[in-house]
């Protein structure tokens, strides 16, 4: 059994490319994880798809390293402030951080959102200024922006007084000073075990173990993660079950595991301050408590920020009903919706008064799209509508989420921003050149300015422009905004798109399909330049007379279609659309199909209005 003075606990929190992942697969190889012949992938801690797709950590993640008799266990957090439950909940597991900074980047906002949270619960954090072999790497200006971020978030002396290591996770190389750097991460691992201190806990005292993680085994089921804070976890013993809602039950636990590099390790009994995953203990929660039967005491629930961006997930009432989706009813939405709360902890689902609608709410557009994606690679078919920030009452006022938004941007490009931004109610709080031609704008905005703006911006900017935000608050409501001055151009009827139809449509605006698509009346097939939605024939064929011009029959050159993400669908879509998800197609719709029938509630409108 292992003593917890040979067991270091830390967590590695980044921004968003910054090279958390790469640094870990540094780690691995370093430590001997790997034999020589094996074949190992790429950031081989993004084990799920869309991680590897998009390129960022979305669920948390346990493994564990070996140095010098020593077992660090490492969790790898996710680095986008929309998945800002992972993070809240796996810290309590961990004595330090590996703060990861982009030596040209520097310190951003999801750092910021991260490190605050580490900083109140007293973790004692590492510097790792990762990628300094990039050619435009400012090692000393970004040390003094991530003190300067310190002090900005009210760190002791004590924690002001970091470690910094300089890394290249890329060529696995890291020493203490720029100039003198290792060919491993030797270096790295030293301040570790020196900086970070061992767990505390009683390993003679009764069982107590916060369950911050739940993982899935088709074969065993429900596996609980978490740290065992008091005592010494054993095989097949009888514990209890502190429930959130202060119940509590006996129950036996199963097998016990503890992580070895990327595998879990059954063994027999762990001591306090490991990280342990426990089977058998039937419908656990996260936030829960497993004690000891004879001594009942359970921790503090974990706290997670509230949700502040809402949609609706709808069963599919399009023409196209049922064709390409394997769940489709109302049943199989909620049993996916609900079975999704069990791991997700800032996700809310609430039953609305139709049965075949569900309003979920989740920490921002990220947050929700990613689930959006999962559920239609898992077979499932629906509708959702446009995403609602949630506004809050408080002593009679109306109050709104606020975010803190950076905008990198070159010098040309920012008065657009900054006019666009401006009517979208932002503030700015900051303007200062970086390198080579570039401003760091940094902007307070409603977080309901940024729906819709992702699109405009990389158009403003001709995709030169990076923007990231983090929620700052909730703030008195900023009034009514534009968001969107273009309207949608719509299918007139049911049909296949034709090339000459498209033709016409395209001198309207841009389009978002190309010929050979089935459409359906209501669909919305492209972008009117106007600000007003226009119905086109996209089905329309070119009539055959007996009179030929020449050049007539030529090739229809038609400009190739804009092909738009799931996340830009949800940008793009105003309160009267929905997007249409399916396993194979997203498609953009209005709720209301008919023309005629939108018509007349325009006109019942217009009468009340």
């Amino acid at each position: 059994m292992e003593n917890s003075n040979n067991i270091r606990n830390i967590a590695i929190i980044a921004h968003v490319d910054h090279g958390k992942t790469t640094l870990v697969d540094a780690m691995f190889k370093n430590s001997g994880i790997f034999r020589e012949n094996e074949q190992v992938a790429e950031r081989v801690m993004d084990s799920n798809d869309l991680e590897r797709e998009r390129g960022i950590t979305i669920l948390s993640k346990n493994t564990s390293v070996m140095h010098e008799g020593v077992k660090i266990n490492i969790v790898d957090t996710p680095g986008h402030a929309d998945f800002g439950g992972e993070v809240e909940r796996v810290l309590g597991m961990v004595e330090g951080v590996l703060l990861v900074v982009d030596a040209f980047e520097g310190a951003m906002p999801q750092t910021r959102f991260v490190l605050k949270k580490a900083l109140e619960l007293n973790l004692k954090p590492i510097v790792v200024i990762n990628k300094i072999d990039r050619p435009q790497a400012r090692c000393e200006q970004v040390i003094d922006e991530v003190l300067d971020l310190f002090i900005d978030l009210g760190a002791t002396d004590e924690q002001a007084d970091f470690p910094v290591v300089y890394t290249s996770a890329k060529q696995g190389i890291c020493g203490l000073e720029q100039d003198d750097l290792k060919n491993d991460l030797t270096p790295l691992f030293n301040v570790i075990l020196d900086y970070v201190p061992a767990p505390a806990g009683d390993p003679e005292g009764p069982l107590q173990v916060r369950i911050a993680n739940i993982d899935y085994d088709e074969y065993i089921g429900k596996i609980a993660v978490g740290k065992i804070a008091r005592g010494t976890a054993r095989y097949n013993q009888t514990v209890a079950l502190c429930h959130t809602d202060g119940t509590t039950s006996n129950v036996k636990a199963g097998r016990i595991y503890t992580f070895e590099g990327l595998a879990r390790q059954e063994v027999q009994e762990v001591p306090a301050g490991d990280i342990i995953c426990i089977s058998g203990l039937g419908d656990i929660n996260i936030g829960e408590t497993i004690c000891d039967t004879g001594c009942i005491d359970p921790l503090p629930v974990i706290e997670v920020d509230e949700p502040t961006i809402s949609m609706n997930f709808m069963v599919n009432n399009s023409p196209f009903a049922g064709q390409e989706g394997e769940f489709v009813t109302s049943r199989h939405i909620r049993d996916r919706l609900f079975r999704e709360l069990e791991t997700n902890v800032s996700l809310k689902v609430e039953e609305t008064d139709s049965a075949d609608c569900f309003k979920v709410s989740g920490r921002g557009e990220l947050h929700l799209s990613i689930l959006i994606e999962t559920m239609r690679r898992e077979g499932y078919e629906f509708q959702v509508s446009r995403p609602q920030v949630i506004f809050k009452e408080k002593n009679g006022k109306k109050l709104e989420p606020m975010e803190r938004l950076i905008i990198d941007v070159p010098e040309e490009f920012s008065g657009s921003v900054i006019e666009k931004l401006g009517i979208r109610k932002a503030q700015m709080e900051n303007m200062q050149p970086t390198a080579d031609g570039y401003m760091r704008l940094e902007f307070t905005i409603p977080s309901r300015g940024l729906i819709g703006y992702r699109n405009e911006f990389l158009t403003d900017t001709k995709g030169n422009g990076i923007m990231n935000s983090i929620l700052e608050g909730f703030d008195e409501f900023k009034g009514e905004m534009q968001t969107r001055n273009r309207g949608s151009m719509i299918a007139w009827e049911s049909g296949t798109t034709v090339a000459y139809g498209l033709l016409n449509a395209e001198l309207r605006g841009a389009l978002f399909l190309g010929p050979g698509v089935k459409v359906y009346e209501g669909m919305i097939v492209g972008e009117n330049a106007k600000g007003e939605d226009l119905t086109v024939n996209v089905c329309k064929k070119k009539h055959v007379t007996n009179m030929r011009a020449s050049g007539s029959d030529d090739t229809v050159k038609l400009t190739p279609p804009i092909n738009m993400s799931l996340e830009q669908c949800l940008e793009f879509i105003s309160d009267d659309e929905l997007v249409e998800v399916t396993p194979k197609s997203i498609r953009l719709r209005k709720r209301i199909l008919s023309k005629s029938d939108r018509d007349k509630l325009a006109g019942r409108m217009k009468k009340q209005g």
